[in-house]
């Protein structure tokens, strides 16, 4: 008689070994198909966690933007250009808003509200930034 690999005793323990030991299916439970469970609760995690990453990207990207449109914008003013800060602001910081804080140093502050998708005006920003009134 020629000997099975898995059969007789031995295979109890080949089943024992693909899954936890317990009243179903001969003493082993069955375990096809919790991959994909576990896969379907970690997913919603993985993808809040992921569109949080790119929004405080993105938040933070708009703020040097808007700090880098601030410093333009304060030089011109400083120089005695009102009329090149307002262009350069539309240019660089469209969408915001711009008040003069100073007289020496001038200082400019710039207010805007990063849109983030369905999340339209949900996070505010402020720059400000000042510079030797040299021409005025």
């Amino acid at each position: 008689m020629r000997a099975r690999p898995f059969g007789g005793a031995r295979r109890g323990v080949v089943e024992a070994s693909r899954g936890v030991v317990g009243p179903l299916r001969g003493g082993v439970v069955d375990e096809r198909g919790s991959v994909t469970v576990e896969f379907a609760l970690v997913l919603p995690a993985v993808v809040v966690l992921t569109s949080a990453a790119l929004g405080a990207s993105a938040v933070s990207a708009e703020a040097i933007r808007l700090a880098d449109a601030a410093g333009v914008a304060a030089r011109a003013v400083g120089r005695g250009d009102e009329s090149g800060a307002a262009s350069a602001l539309a240019a660089l910081a469209p969408g915001a808003t711009w008040s003069l804080v100073g007289e020496d140093p001038v200082c400019v502050r710039l207010d805007e509200r990063v849109r983030l998708g369905p999340l339209a005006d949900a996070v505010p920003l402020s720059s400000r930034a000042c510079a030797a009134a040299s021409g005025r």
